[in-house]
């Protein structure tokens, strides 16, 4: 039951490693109040994005390589 979580934790860091190298920057949305008057408010969506660094990328794909193989071992 390890060596399968493992795996599918190992699996899981190199997918999202190998996105966050190639994607650059993770784009999100958030909502925030503008004006609050009362009991009237007005939001406004705004768009914001963080960089991503090919390194974070990078170490996420050798360490998810690493747990499969660790996983894979039969002890």
């Amino acid at each position: 039951m390890r060596n399968a979580t493992f795996v599918v934790i190992g699996v899981l860091l190199v997918v999202l490693g190998t996105a966050a190298f190639f994607s650059r920057e993770l784009n999100y949305r958030q909502r925030e109040t503008v004006v609050k008057v009362g009991s009237l408010s007005v939001t406004a969506d705004t768009d914001k994005s963080v960089p991503l660094s090919p390194i974070f990328g990078g170490i996420g794909v050798v360490c998810g390589a690493v747990l499969i193989g660790v996983g894979a071992r039969k002890v």
